[in-house]
C-alpha cells in the first residue's frame, strides 16, 4: 500500500493477535482480542482495545487501552487518553513513528501498511527496566 491512508480506511472492528517478547524475564506473552476506530469527529478516531493476555502458565489477563488518533495533511499524530503526546506517523507503506521516550525508557515503532487492510505494529521497548518487542496484527 503506497497511498496514504485516511481516517475512514480505519474506522470499524478489526481483529487484533498481538506477540510479545519480554528479554529481561525470558517470556513470551500473547494477546487476542479485539480493536475499534470510532470516529469522534474533526479527523480523530478514538482507539479502543480489549483483549485477553497470557504470559507463559499465569492466569489469562483482561487488557484494555485506548488512544486517540489526530488525522492531518501530513499524517497521524497519536495521543493518550489524557490527550498528551504519544508518537506520530505517516500512514503510507512501512512508515517509522517517532521515537517516545517514558522516563528512562524509549518506545519506538514500525508500522507496516503493505498488505493493506492487514497491518501491523512493531513496537521495540528498550530502558534500565525495560527490554522487550511487541508485534500486533490487525486484520478485518
Amino acid at each position: 500500500m503506497t497511498r496514504m491512508l485516511e481516517s475512514e480506511d480505519f474506522k470499524g472492528h478489526w481483529r487484533l493477535s498481538r506477540v510479545i517478547t519480554d528479554r529481561l524475564s525470558n517470556q513470551t506473552g500473547r494477546l487476542s482480542g479485539t480493536a475499534e476506530f470510532q470516529d469522534v469527529g474533526a479527523g480523530r478516531l478514538l482507539y479502543i482495545e480489549e483483549g485477553e493476555l497470557r504470559f507463559g502458565n499465569a492466569p489469562p489477563m483482561a487488557a484494555k487501552r485506548q488512544y486517540l488518533w489526530l488525522f492531518h495533511a501530513g499524517g497521524v499524530d497519536v495521543q493518550f487518553e489524557d490527550e498528551t503526546a504519544f508518537h506520530s506517523f505517516t500512514p503510507a507503506g512501512r512508515p517509522r513513528g517517532t521515537d517516545h521516550p517514558c522516563g528512562a525508557d524509549i518506545y519506538q515503532v514500525q508500522y507496516d501498511f503493505s498488505v493493506w487492510p492487514e497491518w501491523q505494529a512493531s513496537w521495540q521497548v528498550s530502558g534500565p527496566r525495560k527490554d522487550y518487542t511487541s508485534v500486533s496484527q490487525y486484520r478485518r
